[in-house]
């Protein structure tokens, strides 16, 4: 016998345009549009890659679902070794995050988490190498000013400005905007959503 369910809506735990843009490169149009209220501080010593795991999970978690329904939350953290840069506070904040991403190597590391009609959370990781120029002072007070970097992980929108400073890149960059995009097809087909 064929299974004759229909196809189960999609529901984004985002209220990021990014991430509503980057499925609709997919071809999927989520069918409702939640936001997650959850609690982004690292727990002590937690390292990036658990903590993105953990917030994308907790992103999913924190948002009804109906039988029919699929959700999918994404976390995209910037890493500088050990050291998870989230939102800026403030521009002062920003200042202290582009100046520790100037010149240097960093992680951006981007959870996805579906929990699909069986209830059961699935999660997968992009890890992505961004390399940045030297920053000037005057280069840094500008983006500052630009307000771009304001609400980003790490202080910067890669679609934006700060494109302009990446000299080496090695990975998703979906996913450094903010929904890797091989990982989370891989996981909406195996949950069941139609993809175009």
């Amino acid at each position: 016998m064929t299974d004759v369910s229909p196809a189960p809506d999609l529901v984004l735990a985002s209220t990021s345009p990014r991430r509503l843009e980057l499925l609709a490169r997919i071809g999927v149009t989520p069918s409702r549009i939640a936001a997650p209220d959850v609690d982004e501080d690292p727990l002590r010593l937690e390292l990036p890659r658990p903590y993105a795991l953990r917030i994308a999970l907790a992103k999913a978690q924190a948002v009804a679902r109906a039988p029919n329904e699929v959700i999918l939350a994404g976390d995209t953290t910037i890493a500088v070794g050990r050291r998870i840069l989230g939102k800026p506070a403030d521009d002062a904040d920003l200042r202290r995050m582009l100046g520790l991403l100037s010149g240097r190597r960093h992680h951006c590391l981007s959870a996805v988490c579906v929990i699909a009609r069986d209830g059961k959370p699935r999660t997968r990781i992009s890890d992505t190498i961004v390399a940045f120029k030297p920053l000037s002072p005057a280069e840094i007070e500008a983006y500052v000013a630009s307000g771009e970097g304001m609400g980003k992980a790490g202080g910067y929108a890669i679609q934006g400005r700060a494109e302009a400073w990446v000299r080496f890149l090695a990975g998703s960059h979906s996913g450094v905007v903010g929904l890797p995009l091989f990982e989370t097809r891989a996981l909406l087909t195996s949950a069941g959503v139609p993809l175009a």
